[in-house]
């Protein structure tokens, strides 16, 4: 109740990231968290990041007040003695204006000259008088706001109520692991992290669990490509900045290029020959043929681009997934050994491949969407577990209309797309269904 009264709609930041029953049907729990950085998006927080600013400006400025105030102080004390002598001359001179001969003239002249110096300071404690308005106007402006915000925010600190958040955040991450794998129900709105590029690529992050390795990884076009562009974090990416440049020494063709545990696994062009890319040594450290695969556009996805062999990782493992002459162009699935790049074992799904958008593991389930272009949605699931097969409707929002990269991070629980040129991310709602101990 009390997030509800916080966030009310999904819309304002929240995403269901798992759920879990039991075997009888009744909900265990459900993992709920904001999206990532939702605090630091929420009204409320710039408002309070602007006030804090307002508040850190008004306090250096009183500091610099405060210093002035004093040196100017100590200055008007010691020429006090001094204005005292001149204001008695000027009574005597006043009373009796005889008295006030040549001499005494330039004396009272001089000591006059001494308190020139006293007019900058009287001028600066009229602009000071000035700004002491001002502040205490801004002041009390930030109170209303403050006032307002408090009453719209309840009896809650606000700043104790994000750190709260982020905490609950983790938690409920570190939740989401431990329910393990599960069943796809959702996909939420898209997130655009960057717009670069040509209008065909792939993005990736290592989909090994467990890792803490946050580089990012670009490879823009699908066609004889041998550049990768890797960025030491997210953030660094978003803003196109410290990246390091691997020039791959076979070119690649689609875009269906994986990271797993810090290798670099794609199809070579021309070829139905998968090489296994080590990032750190720079390095190749085997190469396979994906036996009777198809290659250069004689299977592809519905948008072409040489997409026949598309590599993949999930909470099982790393896949590959494609078709052959002799599976008719049916979409065919085989688990494989990364050190080897040899198939441990082989499905065929029955869906043709030409009639699928992109496809993407996760938890031993290929989900496989019904186009490329606006108003997809997935249409189809292959379970390797039990060898069986439906037809889904879970739609997603195509933003920009034409998607060639589609593939799931376990690390992360979220799928990664390009999009016509940009780069997407989208959360994932996965269902479980808790064996209890009398199963």
């Amino acid at each position: 109740m009390f997030l509800q009264a916080l966030y009310p709609s999904p819309e304002e930041g929240w995403q269901v990231y798992s759920s879990a029953q039991d075997a009888d049907g009744k909900c265990i729990c459900t993992v709920v968290a904001p999206t990532q950085n939702m605090c630091n998006r929420d009204p409320r927080s710039r408002q309070l990041r602007q006030l804090m600013e307002k508040v850190q400006n008004i306090s250096q400025s009183m500091e610099v007040l405060d210093l002035r105030t004093y040196r100017d102080l100590q200055y008007v004390r010691n020429t006090e003695s001094l204005m005292k002598v001149v204001d008695g001359k000027l009574k005597v001179a006043s009373d009796n204006p005889r008295s006030l001969n040549p001499k005494g003239f330039q004396e009272l002249k001089e000591k006059v000259t001494e308190l020139l110096p006293l007019l900058p300071v009287l001028d600066q404690y009229k602009t000071d008088a000035k700004m002491i308005l001002r502040l205490r106007e801004e002041v009390r402006n930030l109170s209303l706001v403050l006032m307002a915000i408090q009453e719209e925010m309840g009896a809650y600190d606000y700043e104790e109520l994000r750190q709260r958040v982020l905490l609950l955040e983790t938690r409920l991450h570190s939740c989401m692991q431990k329910l393990g794998c599960g069943k796809l129900t959702g996909v939420s709105n898209p997130i655009t992290v960057r717009a670069s590029g040509s209008r065909f690529g792939s993005w990736m992050t290592d989909t090994m669990i467990p890792s803490s390795d946050n580089r990012v990884w670009s490879m823009d076009g699908y066609f004889k490509g041998r550049r990768v562009l890797e960025y030491r974090t997210m953030n660094d990416f978003m803003k196109g900045q410290n990246f390091v440049q691997h020039l791959l020494p076979h070119p690649w063709a689609g875009t269906g290029h994986v990271v797993y545990n810090g290798s670099l696994y794609y199809n070579k062009y021309q070829s139905n020959i998968i090489i296994k890319y080590h990032f750190r040594s720079r390095s190749v450290l085997v190469q396979r043929s994906l036996s009777g695969a198809g290659y250069n556009n004689t299977f592809p996805y519905s948008w072409g681009g040489s997409s026949d062999i598309d590599l993949m990782a999930d909470e099982n493992g790393l896949w590959a997934v494609y078709t052959t002459i002799p599976n008719a162009g049916n979409i065919v699935i085989s688990r494989l050994e990364p050190q080897s790049l040899e198939v441990l074992q082989t499905w065929d799904t029955g869906f043709p491949k030409r009639s699928a958008g992109e496809s993407f593991m996760i938890c031993g389930t290929l989900y496989v969407t019904n186009s490329h272009l606006a108003g997809a949605k997935i249409y189809f699931a292959y379970y390797t577990n039990t060898s069986s097969y439906e037809y889904t409707d879970i739609p997603f929002h195509n933003q920009y209309s034409h998607i060639s990269m589609m593939d799931y991070n376990p690390r992360e629980r979220v799928l990664y797309t390009w999009n016509n040129g940009h780069q997407v991310l989208y959360n994932v709602t996965l269902f479980q269904v808790i064996k209890t101990s009398g199963d």
